[in-house]
């Protein structure tokens, strides 16, 4: 190919490399000279043109672009028009990217003209989706780079491919113990339906056992016989060993395991085995949050109806660290103090009670005792250190109420916007020196210090223990212990939901501490309820 600045007149039939702007001329970049252009060019003065003409053997950038887009596409996919150098390919259909690699490594050495990009391979994809594009760098390359960068895939043939979702009949088996609760089971199940309606499957059976090698045999053979045609069983304690519940579970029903473990976090405790032709996965804990893990990258794939080999699983440690593991230590250079001892403790008590009428809950009595003293006086008596209260409605009568107690203020002059602010200022003002915060209610009266330090000794971020919830027959209340790991995603939460979410989306993290009573579940929003909360305390 020819390539450099000629005059006008003699850059008939070649192609403009620059785009050129003069006067009222606008003359784009790949426009192919004709008589109009050089008159055009003539009569806004331009004496000299940068264009590119094909030698003999050269093809157009469209012609060599299209012709390497249409030798690697195989099932599943279809091409574009080329354009300007470059030919897209799309999703015919749903399915999983499948791209052979070192072809594409190979086509894209033949020549530094000839260039092809792919999503990651085995990545999700929806049907329409850009899945890789053949760009031609300059105008036109010789018909030789095009040959061999065609034979490349040809050899390989097909070089990009859909794999289309296969399996659409899923059973889940989740196993039970002592404290695991119903609603965590229940949220599991419906991330797992959000997680492969992707694919257009559905879960078609469901069983919940003990954890216990015979009772898990019969429920993977109960769900198979109801039609499934994979398993995933989510067990109520982590896969350990080859040796443990889910896979003896797997071989007493007449399987095999695969693979166990895989480097990829989270979701390093994963396990695949297979009973006939039917996939049978011993999902990760991480496999009950929806953030993508380790499981996603498995799972799509068994849909696909792809193998996933040992080698496949043991591949997929670079890129592996997905995002910062929460149940892990602290980096070292971080401060080496003991954890699971120094906990704050942040009193909300800047709302503006609405329900309650003129009245400010925080100021109601209960025994002579305004509520917020109550609240603030069992948090001095725990463990928690130092005791925060963070103030905003009728502020200074607030603080009046808590004359005389060893307490630190944090106005929030933000608290009509909501909870959320009131937990920002109150994470906001912990001391650096404490390894997490026990969020406590100003309505909740029947909280004591006996309560809150049950929970202060649940946690333990060591053991991976770094949320700490209480639980009353299934039921998560308040006060909750958040480790400082969360605080700056505490830190983010606006409105007036609160940080539920965040139990929701770190449940490897969270500990539940079950209680008998309601105290954990009981707080005063209104005048009836402020009256029954008063009777049942008198009473007692």
């Amino acid at each position: 190919m020819k390539f450099g600045p000629v005059a006008p007149k003699d850059a008939r039939g070649a192609t403009a490399v620059h785009s050129i702007r003069q006067g009222e001329l606008v003359l784009k970049k790949g426009t192919v000279i004709g008589d109009k252009e050089i008159a055009a060019l003539d009569a806004a003065g331009v004496t000299e043109i940068v264009v590119a003409r094909l030698d003999k053997g050269d093809i157009s950038e469209d012609e060599a672009a299209a012709g390497i887009a249409a030798a690697v596409a195989g099932e599943g996919t279809r091409t574009d028009r080329a354009f300007t150098g470059r030919c897209n390919l799309f999703a015919e259909t749903a399915g999983i990217l499948v791209v052979d690699r070192d072809t594409v490594d190979r086509l894209n050495r033949v020549d530094e003209a000839v260039t092809l990009a792919t999503l990651p391979a085995y990545k999700p994809v929806v049907e329409g989706e850009m899945i890789a594009t053949v760009k031609i760098i300059p105008f036109a390359v010789p018909g030789e780079a095009r040959d061999k960068a065609v034979a490349a895939a040809k050899k390989a043939e097909p070089v990009i491919r859909i794999a289309p979702y296969v399996i659409h009949k899923i059973g889940v088996v989740s196993t039970l113990l002592p404290g695991l609760a119903p609603k965590v089971i229940e949220k599991t199940l419906h991330i797992t339906k959000e997680r492969i309606a992707p694919a257009g499957a559905v879960i078609v059976a469901e069983r919940r056992v003990p954890h216990d090698e015979a009772a898990l045999a019969a429920a993977i053979a109960e769900v198979q016989k109801a039609g499934a045609e994979m398993v995933i069983v989510f067990g109520a304690s982590a896969i350990a060993d080859r040796r443990d519940v889910i896979p003896m579970a797997i071989e007493s029903a007449g399987g095999a395991i695969e693979h166990f473990g895989m480097p990829v976090d989270p979701g390093n405790l994963m396990l695949i085995g297979r009973i006939g032709d039917a996939p049978v996965v011993g999902a990760p804990g991480c496999a009950r949050s929806p953030k993508e893990n380790g499981f996603d990258w498995v799972l799509m794939r068994l849909l696909a109806g792809l193998a996933v080999t040992r080698a496949d699983i043991t591949g997929m440690g670079v890129g592996g660290l997905l995002m910062e593991i929460v149940t892990r230590p602290r980096p070292r250079e971080e401060k080496a103090a003991p954890l699971g001892r120094n906990i704050a403790a942040v009193v909300l008590a800047a709302g503006r009670s609405t329900r309650m009428g003129a009245l400010n809950k925080m100021l109601a009595e209960i025994g002579g005792k305004p509520l917020v003293r109550i609240a603030a006086e069992q948090a001095l008596a725990s463990h928690a250190r130092p005791v925060l209260v963070v103030t905003g409605h009728q502020n200074k009568q607030v603080e009046a109420a808590l004359a005389g107690l060893p307490v630190r203020f944090v106005h929030n002059a933000d608290y009509a916007e909501g909870l959320g602010t009131s937990l920002r200022a109150g994470i906001a003002a912990v001391p650096e020196e404490a390894d997490g915060a026990i969020v406590c209610l100003g309505d909740m009266p029947q909280v004591d210090s006996g309560l809150i330090d049950k929970l202060l000794a649940a946690f333990d971020p060591e053991k991976g223990a770094l949320v700490v919830v209480p639980s009353i027959d299934g039921k998560r209340g308040n006060p909750v212990v958040w480790s400082r790991r969360f605080f700056k995603e505490l830190m983010s939460v606006s409105g007036d939901v609160g940080a539920r979410h965040l139990i929701g989306q770190y449940t490897e993290a969270v500990v539940e501490v079950p209680l008998s009573g309601e105290a954990a579940l009981t707080d005063v929003d209104t005048p009836e309820s402020l009256k029954a909360v008063k009777a049942e305390i008198e009473r007692a």
